[in-house]
C-alpha cells in the first residue's frame, strides 16, 4: 500500500475511532478521551491507537478499562463508518508523550529560573 493512501486510512481511522468514542462515554465517566494517533499494520488488519486521557486517576484508569471492555462496540461503529477490506483489530495504548512534552517545560522552566541570565554590559572602549 502507498504511503499516501496508508496516511490517508490513519487519519480517517483516527478521526471515526474519536467519534466513537465521542459517542460510547461521557466525559464524566471516563475524562476526556483524545485519540493522537493510530499506527496501522501493514495489511489494516491490527491498529494501535495512541490515547490521552484527561482528568482524575480514577477516570484514567476506568476510561482506559472501559475503552478495553467496548473495543468490539468501537470497532463495529468504525467499521460502519470506514469502509476497508478488514476491520483492524484496535488494541488501546495510553500515549503519554504530551505528559512527558510538559514535563521537559516545566524543567526548563526551572532550570530558568534558578539562573537567570545577566545581561552583557557593553564592552568599553
Amino acid at each position: 500500500m502507498s504511503n499516501v493512501r496508508h496516511e490517508r486510512v490513519r487519519e480517517v481511522l483516527k478521526r471515526s475511532i474519536g467519534e466513537a468514542i465521542r459517542r460510547e462515554f461521557t466525559v464524566a465517566e471516563v475524562g476526556l478521551i483524545t485519540v493522537n494517533d493510530v499506527d496501522c499494520a501493514g495489511d489494516l488488519k491490527s491498529a494501535t491507537v495512541f490515547i490521552s486521557i484527561l482528568g482524575t486517576a480514577d477516570q484514567q484508569k476506568h476510561g482506559l478499562a472501559k475503552l478495553a471492555e467496548h473495543r468490539g462496540r468501537i470497532q463495529g461503529l468504525m467499521a460502519k463508518a470506514v469502509v476497508l477490506k478488514y476491520t483492524p483489530t484496535l488494541r488501546f495504548v495510553v500515549d503519554d508523550a504530551i505528559n512527558r512534552g510538559n514535563r521537559v517545560m516545566q524543567i526548563l522552566n526551572e532550570l530558568e529560573k534558578a539562573s537567570p541570565v545577566e545581561p552583557k554590559q557593553p564592552s568599553e572602549e
